[in-house]
């Protein structure tokens, strides 16, 4: 069953004017069975990639092929998927929000090749495996499409975590589960870590100073970071 944030995400309406003009225009000249994946996803990628689109999310081929399914279902209905929406006041959406809400989040992916945390640009497909789990084919931000991935839905992927101000350090406490930037000397990642412990200290002119202890997740490696290698989970930063 897919994750319940990726349906929200496919029935959300995300269409502006220009766009559902475009499609009804298309839907009179194609046939049913021109409407293939590759169809939806160059019509999604013309729609991401315009100038009318800078600010406001990226259009997934799986939200083209819904709008056309609906609308062969009912040739006749008036499609009122236009978006109406204005952009959020604040970057901070609550968990769990509505699907208006959920279209405007950002995402972050586990990679299966170092472990790492890394930003998600876009999502390009999804399937449901014979076990019933929903996996999401994933574009990483900055990264071509070499470096594209399946990830499990369940526990590979999740909102983005969320850097702290230096007046924010409080919200984070001992036994958060946080991201935090790792350095070896031949390799430098975001992976997940528990906060063990920490040190408070007075904050001057460059900031915070506090200290954190931390136990990585992957090699269980305790190491005293400060706040600027730190991203905390959404949550935390509402709190």
């Amino acid at each position: 069953m897919e994750a319940s944030w990726l349906q929200e995400l496919l029935e959300t309406p995300v269409f502006s004017e220009s766009e559902i003009a475009e499609m009804e225009n298309l839907f009179r000249q194609v046939t049913k069975e021109a409407l293939t994946q590759e169809f939806c996803q160059d019509l999604a990628t013309s729609f991401s990639s315009s100038t009318c689109r800078i600010g406001k999310p990226t259009i997934i081929w799986q939200q083209v092929h819904r709008w056309f399914q609906d609308k062969q279902s009912d040739p006749s209905a008036s499609t009122n998927t236009f978006m109406k929406r204005k952009a959020p006041e604040s970057s901070m959406i609550l968990k769990g929000g509505t699907a208006s809400e959920i279209s405007e989040l950002a995402f972050e992916a586990k990679s299966s090749r170092d472990n790492a945390w890394y930003d998600v640009a876009t999502f390009l497909n999804y399937r449901v495996l014979s076990t019933g789990d929903l996996e999401v084919r994933v574009r990483f931000a900055g990264f071509g499409i070499s470096h594209d991935e399946w990830a499990n839905v369940q526990n590979r992927v999740r909102e983005r975590s969320i850097p702290l101000e230096p007046s924010e350090c409080h919200k984070i406490k001992v036994g958060d589960l946080v991201l935090c930037y790792q350095e070896r000397p031949d390799y430098a990642v975001y992976v997940d870590a528990h906060v063990m412990e920490i040190q408070r200290m007075l904050h001057d002119i460059k900031g915070c100073r506090c200290i954190f202890v931390v136990r990585f997740d992957d090699d269980k490696i305790e190491e005293k970071i400060q706040l600027n290698k730190i991203c905390c989970r959404p949550n935390k930063s509402l709190q």
